[in-house]
């Protein structure tokens, strides 16, 4: 009895879910931003980093747009020694969550990216660094697709 109770409670939770998505895919749709032209990025990832990011002319440039998402290298300095490279953190850890596991599905459809990323691990990064090398590159990328108005042609990157 109370197994039943739960199916239906978990089939009324999945019902909703998928009338969220679907909600969020048709709006994101009507938005139609040019870095949904990327292979990889769905439509709930682009929701995610058009609803994070706005409107994309507050960005003077791509650093900005990685230091809002908490992205960029921190160095840390003193007057005899530097020390850093590691990811700050700050700034919108729901964004920098989305992008870093876009890492995965750019890998695995869009071969621009994944020679990136086979690129950095050769050079003896490990997975999560070579992802945010990667992330680095989609965040110019979007910005520049955004900027200049124009759909993603990966044979433009190559």
């Amino acid at each position: 009895m109370q197994l039943n109770s739960l199916l239906s409670l978990y089939r009324q939770c999945v019902s909703e879910i998928e009338s969220i998505e679907f909600q969020i895919t048709k709006l994101i749709n009507n938005i139609n931003p040019h870095y949904m032209t990327i292979s990889g990025i769905g439509p709930l990832s682009a929701a995610v980093i058009y609803a994070e990011f706005g409107d994309l002319s507050k960005f003077n440039s791509p650093a900005q747009m990685l230091s809002f998402a908490g992205i960029e290298q921190g160095y840390y300095q003193s007057s005899t020694s530097e020390h850093g490279g590691h990811m700050v953190k700050r700034g919108s850890s729901h964004l920098r969550y989305t992008l870093m596991n876009l890492c995965i599905p750019l890998i695995q459809y869009n071969y621009v990216f994944a020679a990136y990323y086979d690129k950095k691990r050769s050079e003896g990064k490990p997975h999560r660094v070579a992802c945010s090398h990667l992330v680095n590159k989609l965040i110019r990328v979007i910005y520049h697709l955004e900027k200049n108005d124009i759909d993603f042609d990966s044979s433009k990157l190559c």
